[in-house]
């Protein structure tokens, strides 16, 4: 049995928290929010973010960040992208020697570029910091239903370990070393999401969804692999599965937005209206900001930020990637006699 301590109360967290206790561990909840823990110690059951799951009665649930570190095997940081920065830094003094730390949020810092586990490094030198993410809703895991993700490390030892945590018979878990590969998929597959979404909110179809998952698993895999990525990861559950699912899902808060600004919404419109942080919106400058560094094209994306952040029309942006210059589907196909 190991003792966990998940940082951050939102849905995905409450979700491991649950998986994490059935699996035989001690677990800790962490918010910063003193409302949401009297509300989870005295409900135990997140009503807002995870409604239906049950939290068990020996589920520890605190404002106290020394105590939810302090001992701990493991560290979940389960907070919004927006914060992984902060909460770090509050982490810091309390983080020991190599004490382990599995980012599953997702997304890339505007400013500075850095993934979220780059930020975690740079904020909390002593940690051993890992990465958990895949095609996997909170409300699914919850409830139990089959799912596979990938744990990312950049030791072969601390990733097996961290499989054995966290898989069982619904929860299947592999690893792998490319560590910067699947936060890149993770956060890239977000801006797609939204393109699905205001494509739904424009009332295309099934063509067009096809068209953005295929076009857009291009673009996320140009950049990754440009920056080190591996090309393995991007054709795999932390790339192409994660972008199936979030571009298809209504659990997606991603296209949820996206199909309210083709609808018509401003950008900040849809995001009040999701209640929820909505990641793409935060990795999309980035990305374009990468793109320009690595000097790679990434047109869907391109697109998505002039909808986002410069009133453009969404049908609009649709059609200007329509009508772009002729291409080969694939640079490396070109070999006719």
């Amino acid at each position: 049995m190991a003792n966990v301590s998940i940082i951050g109360a939102g849905s995905w967290g409450t979700a491991l928290a649950a998986l994490l206790h059935k699996n035989g561990h001690k677990v800790t909840v962490w918010s910063i929010v003193e409302s949401e823990v009297e509300m989870l110690n005295r409900e135990r059951e997140h009503k807002d973010k995870l409604p239906g799951v049950k939290l068990p009665e020996d589920m520890i649930f605190t404002t106290d960040l020394a105590e939810a570190v302090k001992g701990k095997d493991v560290l979940v940081l389960a907070v919004p992208s927006p914060y992984t920065r902060s909460t770090s830094h509050m982490l810091k003094e309390y983080v020991e020697e190599g004490q382990i730390i599995v980012n599953v949020a997702k997304g890339i810092e505007e400013d500075t570029l850095l993934t979220l586990s780059q930020i975690i490094e740079e904020e909390i030198p002593q940690a051993c910091v890992c990465v958990l993410s895949g095609p996997s809703h909170a409300e699914e895991v919850g409830k139990g239903i089959p799912t596979t993700i990938v744990v990312g490390s950049h030791k072969k030892e601390t990733a097996e370990y961290l499989q054995n945590l966290f898989m069982n018979e619904v929860f299947r878990v592999y690893i792998s070393p490319d560590v910067l590969g699947i936060e890149l998929g993770a956060a890239l597959k977000n801006v797609v999401a939204l393109a699905a979404g205001i494509a739904d909110g424009l009332g295309y179809g099934d063509n067009t969804k096809a068209a953005l998952i295929t076009r857009g698993i291009t673009e996320i895999s140009r950049l990754g692999i440009a920056m080190g990525g591996r090309f393995e990861t991007f054709s795999g559950l932390t790339g192409i599965g994660d972008l199936i699912v979030t571009c298809a899902s209504m659990h997606s808060r991603n296209r949820r937005a996206g199909i309210l600004i083709g609808k018509g919404y401003t950008m900040e419109e849809a995001m009040k209206e999701v209640k929820m942080v909505v990641e793409g919106v935060y990795s999309a400058k980035a990305a374009i900001s990468l793109a320009k560094k690595y000097d790679v094209q990434l047109p869907i994306i391109e697109q998505v930020n002039q909808v986002l952040f410069e009133g453009k029309p969404a049908d609009a942006a649709v059609k200007e990637l329509m009508i772009r210059d002729k291409k080969l589907e694939n640079s490396s196909l070109e070999g006719w006699a």
